[in-house]
């Protein structure tokens, strides 16, 4: 079973994963959590980066914003897989331990954790 996001640490990150043709709809999405909760919309990468099998946008955000955040992007991903992690500065265990999932889960490329010790 896909684990749920819950609100149990200070600091986050949600994981908007798009392709090609999703392009738009992600940015969308993004775009309107930052203006609605104040979250820190990151760029929108058309490629991999770090740990992510595939394009994204970050957004960042704290237990204040998590309760309204998260269930706005359950509601309006439109499809989408997004990936929420904590951020405790343990960059391994914050992507796998405190890492949580809307929509289907995808594998992370946790290799770039391990060789830098996380």
């Amino acid at each position: 079973m896909t684990r749920r996001p819950e609100n149990v640490y200070a600091n986050y990150h949600a994981h908007v994963y798009f392709d090609a043709a999703t392009l738009a709809r992600a940015q969308a999405i993004c775009t309107r959590a930052g203006k609605l909760f104040g979250v820190a919309v990151g760029r929108v990468h058309q490629k991999n980066v770090g740990p992510h099998p595939r394009w994204s946008c970050q957004l960042t955000f704290d237990a204040k914003q998590f309760d309204d955040l998260i269930p706005w992007l359950e509601e309006n991903r439109q499809g989408m897989t997004v990936l929420v992690h904590a951020l405790t500065g343990n960059d391994l265990d914050d992507h796998t331990v405190h890492a949580a999932w809307l929509g289907e889960p995808v594998e992370l490329n946790l290799a770039m954790f391990e060789k830098h010790g996380a």
